[in-house]
């Protein structure tokens, strides 16, 4: 089975109650194609596949009045471990951790500032199979107006280590574990992000043309909230879906995709 370094993003979901629509959307947006959870108790869950490997997932939402939001998964070994530490930590255990089926066993929490991530302890499923090439998962950002607080949050919650990384006149800081790193953060931006807005974990996919694939977006029934531009680690944009679930694309600079994440 293929594994993710407990600490490490690995996963991602999307909660909607237009389960139907989102099934037609992002497969016609990144080439996925969706397996239906056949357990009547999943609610329709579906995994989608990228050239038959895992890359994310779509669902109901828990609550009736949830807002559609794409969820961040950080791979751990032991969620009830986790859970002490957030709690410890400041933050809020949502969601206790709990089994899903045989799949493994999850957790949802907020951290000081509202926002709001999970974790997932593998069982028969590790997560997502494929990283960092078009229509996979790629980066995933906390945009918070407390960095200071997240700092001491997150390392005492994964062992992050916060580093200042180069990102013109942003503020800009990346989360370092072990030797790579593994997700980022930057204070809200823009008028779409005023500074006293909660904070929020994004998710970005790899694409090759972030522009002509916004474009699609558009044409398909989303928003482009922030339009296409140019940063040190590639081109993004950030979107809604025709719900509301709000995401972002990088296509990035390098000419050769990062090492895969998963290890066997």
């Amino acid at each position: 089975m293929v594994s993710v370094a407990p600490g490490t993003p690995c996963w991602a979901d999307l909660a909607t109650p237009g389960l139907d629509a989102a099934r037609r959307f992002y497969p016609e947006l990144f080439g996925w194609t969706g397996r239906i959870d056949p357990e009547p108790e999943a609610g329709g869950y579906t995994v989608f596949l990228l050239g038959g490997r895992a890359v994310a997932g779509a669902g109901p939402p828990a609550v009736p009045d949830q807002v559609p939001i794409w969820s961040t998964y950080v791979a751990t070994d032991d969620a009830d471990l986790v859970a002490g530490r957030v709690e410890r930590a400041g933050g809020q255990v949502v969601v206790p951790p709990f089994e899903v089926f045989d799949r493994g066993r999850m957790a949802v929490f907020t951290d000081p500032a509202g926002a709001a991530f999970s974790v997932w302890q593998p069982m028969a499923f590790a997560g997502a199979e494929v990283f960092d090439v078009p229509g996979a998962m790629s980066w995933t950002e906390l945009v918070t107006p407390d960095p200071d607080g997240a700092r001491i949050f997150y390392e005492l919650v994964f062992g992050w280590q916060p580093e200042e990384e180069p990102m013109g006149q942003v503020a800009y800081t990346g989360w370092r574990l072990g030797d790579r790193l593994v997700a980022g953060m930057m204070p809200p931006l823009g008028e779409e992000f005023p500074t006293d807005s909660p904070a929020y974990w994004t998710l970005y996919f790899s694409v090759a043309d972030a522009d002509a694939t916004a474009a699609r977006a558009a044409e398909l029934g989303g928003t482009i909230l922030v339009p296409p531009r140019d940063i040190p680690a590639g081109r993004v944009t950030a979107l809604r879906d025709p719900h509301g679930a709000l995401f972002s694309l990088i296509s990035l600079t390098t000419p050769t995709p990062p090492p895969p994440r998963p290890t066997r």
